[in-house]
């Protein structure tokens, strides 16, 4: 036979106490040492665990907020995810996890799914412009939905601008930007626009490649191999607007026998470090993932979120990938 699960007055019968008692100790509510040492050792004797949405029903707070991600497989995404999970932690609340492979159907079920098991927040990163409502709060990442839901990112076009000074600083003649993404506009699409006007104002001849929707850097081969002279690309400089794509075009580049960086430097964006020895993947401009995540947990758990911003961009910062000749 199964053995029943303990409750609340299993817990106060086991402890001599009143089962208000209980209810303070495991609500975090100050009471007496020697009540709360008999309550904690009932608790650990008979495995007594606390349902949060029962006891949500009662505070109208379950202390869970569910994270919608597109995946795990992307390294900022699990870092994202591991820092988020740490600031809520540090707050004694729990996270649950969406994974939506970035599909818009999933994404707007991830949020129906959240809306029923009555969790106390969302903190989103969404490909697609996802249905929102009013009843529960709602932190976008890189997503802009509107003033009434608060969104945090990285300065996307400051970190554009910074790519197109460090390339220029290091001598490149001729760049070439290229971004893949989403339809749906976001924060991240002004990373490329920072860039075209960093070359613009240090009058670096710059063409810009854009593909919506596209897995991988294979529609960019053609455009490479129109662009050889002599075996030789005409860009000495790339800015990709991702760390994926920038490693996906250095492959690229090598199977046309252009080496980086001695023939071409790269750029990429997000700062994704390698599990093995942390350092960078490629030469990058880095997003400071756990001040987003800190952000975005301190905005969805203030009390009164009427002076929230609906933008905060964060400040990101340049580091060396060995796709640059520094």
């Amino acid at each position: 036979m199964k053995k029943a699960m303990s409750t609340m007055k299993d817990v106060a019968r086991e402890a001599g106490v009143a089962l208000g008692t209980v209810s303070r100790v495991v609500n975090g509510q100050q009471v007496g040492e020697e009540y709360r040492v008999k309550v904690e050792a009932a608790i650990e004797k008979l495995g007594y665990q606390v349902n949060p949405y029962a006891r949500g029903l009662k505070t109208n707070k379950t202390n869970i907020i569910a994270v919608i991600l597109p995946s795990m497989e992307h390294p900022y995404f699990s870092s994202l995810a591991q820092q988020i999970n740490l600031s809520l932690t540090r707050r004694d609340y729990q996270m649950m996890l969406f994974l939506t492979d970035s599909h818009h159907n999933r994404e707007d079920e991830c949020v129906r799914m959240v809306r029923q098991n009555k969790v106390d927040g969302i903190i989103g990163l969404t490909y697609n412009a996802v249905h929102l409502s009013d009843d529960i709060p709602f932190i976008s990442i890189d997503r802009y939905f509107g003033p009434n839901v608060p969104c945090v990112a990285s300065d996307n076009y400051g970190g554009g601008r910074l790519a197109a000074e460090r390339l220029a600083a290091l001598g490149c003649k001729k760049v070439l930007s290229l971004w893949t993404g989403s339809a749906t506009p976001g924060e991240a699409d002004k990373r490329v626009d920072g860039f075209i006007t960093g070359c613009n104002l240090l009058g670096i001849p710059c063409d810009d490649l854009r593909y919506v929707d596209v897995d991988g850097a294979d529609v960019f081969r053609d455009h490479f191999q129109k662009h050889l002279i002599g075996g030789k690309l005409i860009y000495d400089g790339i800015f990709c607007n991702t760390d994926l794509l920038a490693i996906q075009v250095r492959e690229l580049l090598a199977e046309l026998g252009i080496r980086v960086p001695e023939d071409v430097q790269i750029i990429g964006f997000d700062g994704i470090r390698r599990f093995d020895n942390g350092k960078f993947y490629c030469t990058t401009i880095i997003q400071p993932v756990d001040k987003i995540a800190e952000t975005c947990v301190d905005m969805l758990l203030r009390e009164d979120r009427s002076q929230v911003p609906s933008l905060l961009c964060l400040p990101v910062s340049y580091g060396f990938g060995g796709t640059t000749k520094e």
